[in-house]
């Protein structure tokens, strides 16, 4: 896959918009969680980008989003509703958006639409003055042979070009009965080390390879992790949103874990 990034780096001279923060968020699942888990992350939206800030999305936001030439699914037009309102706001916030593997299957709506920077896969972006690996991590560290095999079942074109042509009633109905075999839902605290501890190492080999990179970030294993290295550079994995509002900041100065709390979303 040839990767784009969202925008042009400045030439020599030109001054660059200032984006004073980028904000990290992951695995929110909107659609297979409790209600409340949306109603806190439709807060987030309104309470933390600010002017100058960059969100960016690396993957499971939804449960299951794809895009059929007209019709998009109806139960996240709220969340989308809003993601359009941070897009407007202080004269426009970017967003970018690296599917999962819940939702790599959108296109042409996130772009034209709403103005959003949306990679169904790895992308290579500046993020905070700074050269970043981005994936949601599906397929690199399973930690079973059928969260490989879904990985690969799920990306393939012929897959995703058999699906485009269902009627969207029933590929969103497929969809609601097998959303909870899109990603590893086990809740043995080993295994989830296990996969933890696997994109680690994965991260540092990467690092490794290329010393051009200064931080790489994933998610999906839903567990948070920040490793600095002794150069400056880091991983990053700003844990589920869905586990108490878990995200992170990545500036020019620093990476940080941060969560948003409300009422209606208490910390896991």
């Amino acid at each position: 896959m040839r990767l784009r990034a969202p925008f042009q780096l400045p030439k020599l001279g030109a001054v660059p918009t200032p984006v004073s923060r980028v904000l990290v968020v992951a695995d929110a699942h909107l659609g297979q969680v409790p209600p409340a888990v949306r109603a806190a992350f439709h807060s987030f939206l309104d309470e933390v980008p600010q002017a100058g800030d960059h969100l960016l999305i690396i993957g499971d936001l939804f449960d299951f989003w794809f895009e059929y030439q007209s019709v998009i699914p109806r139960k996240h037009f709220a969340t989308v509703a809003k993601l359009q309102e941070v897009r407007a706001r202080g004269g426009g916030i970017p967003i970018t958006f690296v599917g999962g593997n819940h939702d790599r299957w959108g296109g042409s709506f996130f772009r034209q639409d709403l103005g959003i920077d949306f990679y169904g896969g790895e992308a290579e972006l500046e993020l905070g003055g700074r050269r970043a690996f981005v994936a949601h991590g599906d397929g690199l560290t399973e930690q079973h042979w059928t969260g490989k095999l879904m990985h690969r079942f799920t990306r393939h074109p012929v897959t995703i070009a058999v699906f485009r042509i269902l009627h969207p009633t029933i590929g969103f109905w497929i969809a609601d009965q097998f959303s909870r075999h899109l990603a590893d839902n086990t809740k043995d605290r080993a295994v989830l080390d296990r996969a933890s501890a696997a994109q680690r190492r994965w991260a540092a080999e990467f690092l490794g390879r290329r010393p051009d990179v200064e931080i790489v970030i994933m998610a999906h294993t839903h567990r948070p992790v920040l490793d600095r290295l002794s150069d400056g550079r880091a991983y990053l994995n700003p844990g589920a949103f869905l586990d108490g509002g878990r995200y992170a900041v990545v500036t020019a100065n620093g990476v940080e874990l941060k969560q948003f709390t409300t009422e209606r979303l208490l910390p896991a």
